[in-house]
């Protein structure tokens, strides 16, 4: 029986360890990866959500999804103090050889502070209060995290704002091209595109740091940081390939900008990707729809360049860059509908409890020059 009990409490002490590993890597230590345990809470609030969001029209399911990170982020901290609970019951029924049921009443007062119960022992005493002190913590943290997090949302949300003056809502790059030419924008557009090269960089930063931001909606059933993000990178190549304007190399740098800060963002959430395309490699968008675009923008005045075959080649060079990531990650956030993103993202893939092999791959890869 002494060696049950210690097998027990080796085995609890594994779990309790990779437990607070857990928080550790979720609400303290940036750019880490998502950890098993956070994984299975937020799949655990998604499957219900999405399915109930499914069956209800655009604004009632994004109004139903706007809940689900919220509640699958309150739920980590619950999840962990249960954990602490099991695991510190597993260690009093080891130490003070009290049936299990009684093992599990001390361990619940400990970490609730309640102190109804109290152990016999010196050694199970000081665990009571080690347990006390790690279920305070627990709480704390995410305490002290969510001012963090929503401070970063609303950095995010005020550029997605932004942008439906400029494109529309939902966004569209063509309907941004068309409003920056009636208001003779096209040509002054360094200011523009040097901001939303900083927003991508804050994406980067903050959806690696804080992997919940991704699921975190916009207030608008038309908005998502997602497909600003698309409508942002597609008028930006658009601007470069078929636009006959001057080069404007800032429009290149946020394009360089955007794809690296969806690749950071998918390898934190582990999507497959080719981390160095071919420019002629395929894309989702057509060569009918990139005519009609220009054919939209050629009827409100905006100098298209002649060669349009050349154009096609060089906005397909530009758009191989992201559209995997763009319509991967549309898919994981179910994205509301917008043309070139979640228009054509397909089902919202389940992503995977666990790592995939060769974890990381792609992050650190060498992108395509330009």
């Amino acid at each position: 029986m002494i060696v049950w009990r210690v097998v027990v409490a080796l085995i609890a002490l594994v779990v309790l360890a990779r437990t607070l590993m857990s928080a550790v890597r979720t609400f303290v230590v940036p750019r880490d990866e998502p950890t098993a345990l956070a994984r299975i809470v937020f799949l655990a609030w998604r499957t219900p959500f999405l399915a109930l969001a499914k069956r209800r029209d655009a604004a009632a399911g994004h109004r139903l999804m706007r809940l689900y990170a919220p509640l699958a982020l309150l739920s980590l901290p619950a999840a962990w103090v249960f954990v602490v609970w099991a695991t510190f019951a597993a260690f009093f029924w080891s130490l003070d050889e009290v049936s299990f049921g009684r093992a599990l009443d001390i361990s619940g007062a400990s970490v609730t502070s309640l102190g109804s119960f109290h152990a016999s022992r010196l050694a199970s005493t000081i665990l009571s209060f080690v347990e006390a002190a790690l279920g305070l913590g627990l709480v704390a943290l995410l305490i002290t995290y969510l001012p963090t997090i929503y401070q970063s949302y609303q950095r995010r949300e005020r550029e997605v704002s932004l942008l439906a003056a400029r494109a529309g809502s939902p966004p569209s790059a063509v309907n941004m091209l068309i409003r920056f030419q009636a208001i003779d924008l096209l040509g002054r557009t360094t200011d523009l595109w040097a901001a939303w090269e900083l927003w991508f960089v804050d994406i980067e930063e903050s959806h690696t740091s804080m992997g919940s931001l991704a699921q975190l909606r916009s207030g608008s059933h038309e908005h998502s940081w997602i497909t600003a993000s698309g409508a942002v990178l597609d008028a930006a190549s658009l601007m470069l390939s078929a636009v006959d304007v001057p080069y404007e190399p800032r429009a290149a740098l946020t394009i360089r900008s955007g794809f690296l800060s969806l690749r950071h963002v998918a390898d934190f959430c582990d999507i497959p990707y080719d981390p160095d395309p071919a420019p002629d490699d395929p894309i989702s968008v057509t060569r009918r729809e990139f005519d009609d675009a220009l054919e939209r923008l050629a009827e409100v005045g905006t100098p298209i360049k002649r060669d349009r075959d050349q154009a096609w080649r060089d906005f397909v060079g530009w758009r191989v860059n992201y559209d995997t990531v763009l319509l991967a990650l549309c898919a994981l956030v179910w994205a509301p509908y917008a043309p070139w993103s979640s228009d054509r993202a397909g089902t919202a893939a389940r992503p995977p409890i666990t790592r995939r092999g060769g974890r990381g791959r792609g992050l650190r890869a060498t992108a395509k020059k330009k």
